[in-house]
């Protein structure tokens, strides 16, 4: 008896951008553009962001649009998962997939958006990610999950963090433009041998070391005998 053939993913008849497009430039422009009427940016930490190969940039999630300020801050071009439902809409999924995203099926493990990211890292690229899953709105940070761990260690790259605050802020005080600040990390490697859950803890302990004490959430403090 010979062994089914697994269903092909839909997702996979659709073309997914690992260069930069003219769609995507245009749509950059216009939205810097915007961002900055609403916001005056300062960002720091860009030379720690290696200038090629892969690279997992993980961030705190704050707001629906965090990946614009998350491309801004960098020189590189920036490639993301984005929730399926950003994807629904025709006209959604084409600019969305020409911005460099690639939808995710939230609440089970997707193993089509994992393979997606491998292949982003696998060509060298910059793989934006949250590693919270969900916005936490200014709140603090929430439990993270290890997604951001595992593909660095898979793809043995990187992990640079991406400390955001005040974009949960913007247009609420508009015309007034609010500060908006971003921090890079230096490059964080995964230990030989070390978990995904160890490696994600000491990610996101020293992302909330880069935020505001008001903004570190459940990170605040270390238990007692953690090692950086």
């Amino acid at each position: 008896m010979t062994s089914p053939i697994p269903p092909t993913d839909p997702r996979d008849q659709k073309h997914y951008f690992f260069a930069d497009t003219f769609i995507r430039r245009v749509i950059t422009l216009l939205t810097r553009f915007l961002f900055w009427l609403a916001a005056e940016w300062r960002v720091s930490g860009v030379e720690n962001l290696p200038p090629e190969g892969p690279v997992v940039l993980a961030a705190n999630h704050l707001t629906e649009f965090d990946m614009f300020p998350m491309q801004y801050a960098i020189p590189r071009l920036l490639f993301f998962m984005g929730k399926a439902e950003l994807f629904r809409n025709p006209i959604m999924d084409v600019l969305f997939r020409h911005l460099g995203a690639f939808p995710v099926e939230r609440g089970a493990r997707d193993q089509w958006a994992i393979q997606q990211a491998l292949k982003v890292l696998q060509q060298g690229q910059v793989l934006g990610i949250f590693p919270e899953g969900t916005r936490s709105r200014g709140r603090g940070l929430l439990p993270a999950k290890t997604g951001a761990a595992r593909l660095a260690i898979e793809a043995k790259c990187p992990v640079v963090l991406m400390a955001v605050n005040g974009t949960q802020r913007v247009l609420k005080h508009f015309p007034r433009r609010e500060q908006v600040t971003i921090t890079l990390s230096e490059p964080l490697y995964p230990r030989s041998g070390e978990a995904a859950l160890d490696f994600t803890d000491r990610l996101m302990f020293k992302l909330a070391e880069m935020l505001p004490p008001e903004e570190r959430g459940v990170y605040a403090e270390k238990p007692k005998g953690f090692e950086d």
